[in-house]
């Protein structure tokens, strides 16, 4: 008995120890599970914009939201657009930079202003003044879209220097004095200090005086402030300062003087420049008064205009991966190495910028390119050999800085992902997303959610469930990965190879900025002698004769903006096509000084965009052609060869108000004939034979006449084509026979409807150009007689009399008589026919277009052109809603200009040059 409740005891004790132990075990390994959870580097090293209770700018792909005003629109126009252009109509300069001629010294004392109190105090001192400089300074290699460390504000009296981490969220109360219109704000250099402060605080500045624009009027050696700062003041800086850590607290003495001279001897600089500005007036050897102030004043304004847009991309890394891929992989190896390592390159790169959106950190404090193209060259396994490569090459990189950790935490923290993309655990780039995101911002992610990261996994996860969904649904359709093949052709065959805009500048000989162009037209005037070349890059002319126009003649300021080379839609960088906002069956029928060298409504969309925009042009053009009882396309076509054959339709047993066949019918039977006729079943050759037959009136019709019928309503161009496509083709097919020179090279054209009289019917002389025939003569000897295409249908012999030559004769859709484009003229009475325009195709809309132009025209004017383009212009704004339009686009532009001396549009010069082609 004893025994037995001693072995109960032994055993009770055996089990405790054995649960215990296995509790400890489990407490362990789920406390080293939470630490390795815990192991991102940002739970231990705090950021200082790890404060901000707001940021308007975050890492998120959504499109930046600007400032609403209450009678404003965030979406498309600048807030403060109305004062802007009130000022560029009426600059303000009635006040002095600076009071005294003597050269500022630093003054002994400064503010710091870092509460909100103080912030308020400084806002009524500088309501109150009429001008004062301003400077920014910024931090990026810690953070991805960088932010303002420090605001430097200078007046004639007192120097500011504003904490701007500390008072990150309370910018705004300096909001009124940045627009105030009153209120002249001297800057150098203020393109990015423009942005970046709507960027961070929704601060737009207006009134703006910017003296490197003074500097490009002056045409100064150099543009830069440590340049202007050592030519006027004597002050030499450092400007290696600039690339400082400015978000230290307290900032060492000299970070803060140099902080201090950047903004205190800015006003002075100002004063000085506008006196030389005033003097190259008076010196000036026009006859006319130049006021290069004004146009300082007004070139400084139009950076205000200026809207920040963040870089969207369609794919995360895609734009860095094919700058690193061309700069460094391209024919570095093998088909195959080359293949592997610029997939490589591909998914670091979509990490890489994953990694510092999540974490608010650079690219390149993340993972350098050159760390990116060794690691994709070598393709390192273990952890140690990844370390190596990496500090081995930012060893070799000069812009990194010293100080920057080499591999960075972000890799030390994320290794377990880092080596699973290395050795390709993850089978694309597409999935790498999904990983980053659940492993870091996940559940049970590593990383601390903030207000950076967050809207990044808010938008990822609705983009996720709607992946999770399809792919219940199943896998991905033929279809599907049929039109994915066929969008990635498309892009590479048809997207534009090269920068669109390269925003070179005309400017005209007082100085003032004409417009943004590309270098080709910068050639045309310095090769003929019109300009001469003031800078090299980007480059830069003045012109030397008075231009007939400015912009700000023609109320528009569009044409002197800087254009960005992406989607006007949705900001796709890697590839662009050009869209034309008025499709070109109207545009190419306006006045020419309504159309001629007006970029405002062709602007670039990417392959998605340009697929929405061109299905709602369609549409439109739709309810155009009911507006104006203009059909889309010609209906039918008749081709009267003998005047027999037309008087007598029901002896041919066809009936005359059905004849004819509509040009794109007509085309494909007369191909289908010459290139299969001899094999086809006979009853369908009968078919097409028929259709065919019905073009020329119902008569037996010879190879000659599929040839010729094939160039009926084709324009030029697409003649060209045709003749291209099909050289070898004509050659070598057993049917194909190419009609005599004799037999295309006098036709004529007419309209008709089915109720017209033929006696009263016009025509038009449409005949062929040489170019247009030349692989017709070219195959004439080869071809000598022509062959039936069925047996008893014999060959016509060409026509030679004048009172028998051929006749095409067409109808629209609603049978109602249209010219299409045709300048007709009465046949009989007229001794010189009119030609038909060799560019309009009877098997698109060019008819259509040109009788809508003509019929507006002729009812509304030139006015009426402007308000058809303005209703174009809003089609496309509501298919789009474009995001990042130039700055100037406006749906009232109003297209019309001038033509000067010297341009070839000149209605004087253009009937001078035609008259002596005569």
């Amino acid at each position: 008995m004893e025994s037995n409740r001693k072995l109960k005891m032994a055993i009770a004790f055996a089990s405790v120890a054995a649960l215990s132990v296995f509790f400890s075990l489990h407490y362990r390994r789920r406390r080293k599970q939470r630490s390795r959870r815990c192991a991102c580097y940002l739970r231990a090293d705090s950021k200082p914009q790890d404060s901000f209770r707001r940021v308007l700018a975050d890492n998120s792909y959504s499109p930046f939201k600007h400032l609403k005003l209450e009678d404003g629109d965030s979406s498309y126009s600048h807030p403060y657009e109305a004062e802007i252009t009130a000022l560029l109509d009426c600059p303000q300069l009635e006040f002095t930079f600076y009071p005294d001629e003597k050269i500022p010294t630093t003054r002994d004392t400064y503010t710091w202003v870092e509460t909100e109190q103080q912030l308020n105090e400084l806002a009524d001192i500088l309501i109150k003044e009429r001008v004062f400089a301003v400077d920014t300074e910024q931090h990026s290699l810690r953070s991805f879209l960088g932010f303002t460390a420090l605001m430097q504000i200078s007046t004639q009296d007192e120097d500011y220097l504003i904490d701007t981490i500390k008072l990150h969220d309370a910018m705004g109360i300096l909001r009124p004095v940045f627009s105030e219109t009153s209120i002249c704000k001297v800057f150098h250099g203020a393109d990015n200090d423009v942005l970046w402060l709507q960027r961070d605080f929704h601060i737009y500045v207006v009134n703006l005086f910017d003296t490197a624009k003074a500097c490009d009027i002056l045409s100064k050696p150099q543009r830069s402030l440590a340049y202007l700062l050592e030519t006027y003041c004597g002050i030499t800086t450092n400007k290696l300062l600039q690339r400082e850590d400015w978000r230290q607290r307290p900032l060492p003495q000299d970070m803060v003087q140099y902080a201090r001279t950047d903004a205190c001897y800015l006003l002075y600089v100002a004063r000085c420049l506008v006196g030389e500005l005033k003097q190259k007036e008076n010196e000036s050897c026009f006859d006319d008064e130049l006021h290069f102030v004004l146009e300082a004043c007004r070139r400084s304004n139009m950076i205000c205009f200026q809207r920040y847009m963040k870089d969207i991309e369609a794919a995360p890394g895609e734009s860095a991966a094919s700058s690193i891929i061309s700069r460094h992989l391209n024919g570095q190896g093998g088909e195959s190495d080359d293949f592997k390592a610029q997939d490589m390159v591909r998914r670091l790169c979509s990490w890489r910028e994953l990694m510092a959106r999540v974490h608010d950190e650079s690219l390149r404090f993340v993972l350098s390119d050159q760390a990116i193209v060794a690691l994709a060259s070598k393709v390192p396994t273990t952890t140690t050999d990844i370390f190596d490569t990496i500090r081995q090459a930012d060893f070799n990189t000069d812009s990194l800085s010293s100080s920057m950790p080499s591999p960075s935490p972000v890799v030390y923290s994320h290794m377990d992902g880092f080596c699973d993309l290395l050795q390709e655990r993850i089978d694309n780039c597409n999935e790498i997303s999904l990983v980053v995101l659940q492993k870091c911002l996940g559940q049970d992610g590593t990383c601390p959610l903030s207000v950076f990261n967050y809207s990044v996994l808010v938008n990822f996860t609705m983009r996720s469930t709607n992946k999770v969904v399809s792919r219940q649904n199943g896998t991905k359709s033929l279809k599907q990965v049929s039109r994915k093949a066929s969008r990635e052709l498309f892009v590479k065959k048809f997207s534009c190879k090269s920068p669109v805009y390269h925003n070179c500048r005309i400017y005209a000989n007082d100085g003032r900025l004409l417009c943004y162009c590309d270098r080709r037209k910068l050639e045309w005037y310095l090769h003929r002698g019109l300009a001469k070349l003031v800078e090299d890059d980007p480059p830069a002319v003045m012109l030397l004769f008075e231009p007939k126009g400015r912009p700000e003649d023609e109320d528009n300021e569009f044409y002197i903006q800087r254009k960005k080379n992406i989607c006007v839609g949705c900001g796709e960088g890697n590839h662009y096509l050009r869209y034309r906002i008025i499709p070109s069956c109207y545009r190419m029928h306006f006045p020419e000084h309504l159309k001629s060298h007006r970029s405002h409504d062709i602007v670039l969309l990417c392959v998605d965009c340009h697929e929405v925009a061109h299905a709602a042009a369609e549409k439109y053009k739709g309810k155009i052609a009911e507006e104006f009882g203009i059909p889309l396309f010609v209906r039918n076509i008749v081709d009267l060869r003998d005047d027999h054959v037309a008087s007598e339709p029901c002896a041919m047993g066809i009936n005359f108000e059905q004849a004819g066949i509509s040009p794109l019918e007509l085309r494909t039977a007369a191909m289908a004939l010459i290139r299969h006729g001899q094999r086809m079943p006979q009853k369908r050759r009968e078919e097409l034979t028929q259709i065919v037959m019905r073009f020329y009136g119902g008569r037996d019709i010879s190879n000659a006449d599929l040839e010729r019928a094939l160039l009926v309503g084709m324009s030029s161009h697409e003649r060209r084509r045709l003749e291209k496509k099909r050289g070898l083709s004509l050659k070598h097919s057993n049917g194909g026979i190419i009609p005599d020179k004799r037999q295309i090279g006098s036709t004529k054209k007419m309209m008709i409807s089915s109720t017209v009289n033929r006696s009263k019917v016009e025509t038009v002389d449409v005949s062929f150009s040489e170019e247009e025939q030349q692989y017709v003569n070219e195959e004439i000897t080869d071809q000598v007689e022509t062959e039936p295409i069925n047996p008893g249908m014999e060959p016509e012999a060409p026509a030679h009399d004048n009172n028998n030559e051929n006749t095409i004769c067409y109808t629209s859709q609603n049978g109602n008589l249209q010219n299409e484009g045709l300048d007709l003229g009465d046949s009989r009475n007229d001794e010189t026919q009119p030609t038909h325009n060799p560019k309009l195709s009877l098997l698109g809309h060019g008819p259509h277009g040109k009788q809508v132009v003509d019929h507006i025209l002729k009812e509304y004017g030139e006015d009426g052109i402007g308000v058809f383009c303005q209703r174009w212009r809003q089609v496309f704004v509501e298919a789009i809603n474009p995001r990042f339009l130039p700055a100037g686009w406006d749906i009232k532009h109003s297209g019309r200009r001038d033509f000067g001396e010297f341009s070839v549009y000149n209605p004087i010069k253009k009937a001078l040059a035609e008259a002596a082609k005569s």
